[in-house]
């Protein structure tokens, strides 16, 4: 389940990058939101959500959780333990959070430069929480 969580992030990194790339140039060049631009913001929470069901699953049966529980103190005291045991988790469920609402608030927009602009924002600030937690080092 670890390498299927690994690899499946590499997906979930391009379509992420894909979707805040194009919500950009939307943006800027003050195109017309089309099915496609729908389609793009889709695929990208589809994927960041089986990225986390998968993410949760492995999470549960690692030896990070494990250690975890049996001394909280031990795995908080130590930087590379920790990013895997608390950091990694809860920045990924944030930034989830944000591409959801990203999601949601872009479908309330009746204007096509602010459904660009609500993707661009919400789908970004997760991509930068999902780099700024990501285990390079573990990282297949």
């Amino acid at each position: 389940m670890k390498n299927v969580h690994s690899y499946w992030a590499y997906l979930v990194l391009l379509i992420l990058i894909f979707a805040v790339v194009n919500a950009i140039i939307g943006l800027v060049q003050k195109k017309q939101f089309t099915d496609k631009d729908l389609r793009i913001g889709l695929f990208g929470l589809i994927v960041s959500h089986i990225q986390l069901l998968i993410g949760l699953g492995w999470y549960f049966m690692s030896p990070w959780y494990i250690a975890l529980k049996d001394n909280a103190s031990e795995v908080m005291a130590d930087k590379a333990v920790r990013l895997l045991a608390v950091e990694h988790p809860i920045m990924m469920i944030i930034a989830i959070v944000l591409i959801t609402i990203g999601w949601s608030k872009h479908k309330k927009k009746t204007e096509d430069s602010a459904k660009f602009k609500t993707f661009a924002i919400f789908y970004g600030l997760a991509l930068l929480l999902i780099l700024s937690r990501i285990p390079w080092s573990n990282w297949i």
